[in-house]
């Protein structure tokens, strides 16, 4: 399938999910990423839940990270030029929702981004290579092309591998890993 159709099919199947749906399957995802051998790193970034999106509720490891007391990182959007501002999160941070109910930092201490070792990335859906569907503003494909080239990549998804995304670019940046409740995907 190709990405339009895909980013459709997993949005209505986004969609469909309860609140306890998505509560129990991101449980089940941050203990199916305890199996990833990535604890002995330092920074990891790690997108904000939207909510009103029915994404994964990174919450489950933002707790794992601070009880193994990682220095966690997020974002804040910049939609002029689709980019990411990196800010360490910490107890003073301030977070608050941008317009598109982003839960974004107000301010902080900003991380460059060939600091960062691990990017969990948000997506829609993935394929068995490794490709990755966002929601196509392409925030995260200029972040990771920034980023330290040893930066792992880590894809967290509510489904399954597709068999094949049949439009990517040769320049798409691949996952290292995507994590789905019940199975840990290794590229």
């Amino acid at each position: 399938m190709k990405k339009a159709e895909l980013r459709k099919k997993y949005k209505a199947l986004r969609s469909n999910l309860t609140t306890n749906d998505i509560e129990s399957l991101s449980i089940e995802i941050a203990n199916e990423l305890l199996q990833v051998p990535i604890w002995h790193h330092t920074f990891y970034h790690i997108f904000l839940t939207i909510e009103e999106h029915h994404e994964i509720n990174t919450e489950y490891i933002l707790n794992i990270l601070a009880g193994m007391d990682k220095n966690i990182v997020v974002s804040k959007s910049n939609f002029e030029n689709n980019t990411l501002e990196n800010f360490l999160l910490t107890d003073n941070t301030l977070l608050k929702k941008s317009i598109y109910n982003i839960p974004e930092p107000v301010d902080g201490i900003p991380i460059e981004n060939n600091k960062i070792d691990i990017v969990f990335v948000p997506l829609l859906a993935f394929d068995k290579h490794g490709n990755r569907i966002g929601y196509g503003k392409g925030f995260y494909d200029n972040f990771l092309k920034t980023c330290n080239e040893d930066a792992l990549k880590i894809g967290l998804s509510f489904f399954e591998a597709e068999e094949l995304i049949n439009d990517t670019r040769d320049d798409d940046i691949k996952l290292d890993y995507c994590v789905t409740p019940t199975r840990l995907y290794q590229f």
